[in-house]
């Protein structure tokens, strides 16, 4: 009977997914500056990887941590080792639903608002975030901006280095999508 139940399950998940419109992004780009008195500091990655259901608006992003790139390799170094702790924590995730419900069938620009869950450092917090989705030829891409404060993901920043790092963090994240196969 447990082995019907898992067919039946299976069978039904297929289903739902083959009338579902899923699209993804195997390079997103994201880059994080801080300014901060004594040093601005940024880094970027085109390591991204995100699904976007079109059906349910349901959106994933992850990326790991140690794909972002600094200008410094001991920026990079303290980034992974000191706050991030990407040994520890390797991945940040963000799981969340588009709002609104553009059209993908028109060429356009849309305002979006995601709601979901950014998990960094191990710590989940509840995120709303604007941003914009372009349909070009069945091309979607979506871009948001945003900040992140490091106290609210339990990233220490140490007091002999507090005037090289900012409590926010603004990030960046350009996504484009094409059809799954």
């Amino acid at each position: 009977m447990k082995h019907i139940s898992i067919i039946l399950l299976a069978a039904l998940l297929s289903v739902k997914a083959a009338g579902q419109t899923l699209y993804a992004c195997k390079n997103a780009q994201i880059s994080l500056f801080s300014t901060a008195p004594i040093e601005d500091i940024a880094a970027k990655t085109s390591a991204g990887n995100s699904v976007y259901n079109a059906s349910t608006g349901d959106l994933v992003f992850s990326v790991a941590i140690n794909t972002f790139k600094f200008p410094k390799s001991l920026m990079q170094e303290h980034f992974n080792s000191d706050y991030l702790e990407s040994d520890k924590y390797p991945r940040a995730t963000f799981k969340g639903k588009i709002k609104e419900q553009p059209d993908l069938t028109k060429n356009g620009s849309y305002p979006i608002t995601v709601v979901g869950e950014l998990d960094v450092h191990n710590v989940k917090q509840n995120r709303t975030i604007q941003g914009n989705l372009t349909v070009n030829n069945g091309v979607i891409t979506m871009t948001a901006e945003f900040m992140v404060k490091c106290v609210d993901h339990h990233i220490d920043i140490p007091k002999l280095v507090f005037h090289n790092i900012a409590e926010s963090i603004k990030m960046n994240v350009n996504a484009t999508y094409t059809a799954a196969k």
